[in-house]
């Protein structure tokens, strides 16, 4: 969690989880999901369609606190965001190494005389 995350003052319909994720609480919506739909265009009458566990006014206030809290909720998703790739690009190098691996154990068992395999 960085230092902004921590100055960030939550109010009762944001909980954060213990990773850092904050979600709209009493649903497993994360605002990063919420300010995606709104900065990709939706209503937030199309992102209550979206998200059928949130009302409209749940929307309309994670949307208004947003709004209200720019700075510090870019600096959030960006801190996320950044999170994501690093965890995607380390999975991705360690998915690699599996799969280098099954291949060399794959190719040393069809070199082997069919009764020892």
């Amino acid at each position: 969690m960085s230092h902004m995350d921590e100055k960030l003052l939550l109010p009762e319909f944001l909980v954060r989880l213990p990773e850092g994720v904050i979600r709209v609480a009493g649903s497993r919506v994360s605002l990063d999901s919420v300010v995606q739909a709104f900065q990709d265009g939706a209503t937030p009458e199309e992102i209550c369609l979206d998200f059928p566990s949130l009302d409209l006014a749940k929307i309309y206030s994670v949307l208004a606190y947003y709004l209200t809290h720019r700075e510090t909720i870019e600096a959030y998703l960006s801190a996320q965001h950044r999170f994501v790739e690093t965890t995607r690009l380390e999975l991705q190098a360690h998915h690699s190494l599996f799969l280098a691996e099954l291949r060399r154990r794959a190719a040393a068992r069809r070199t082997l005389p069919p009764a020892c395999a």
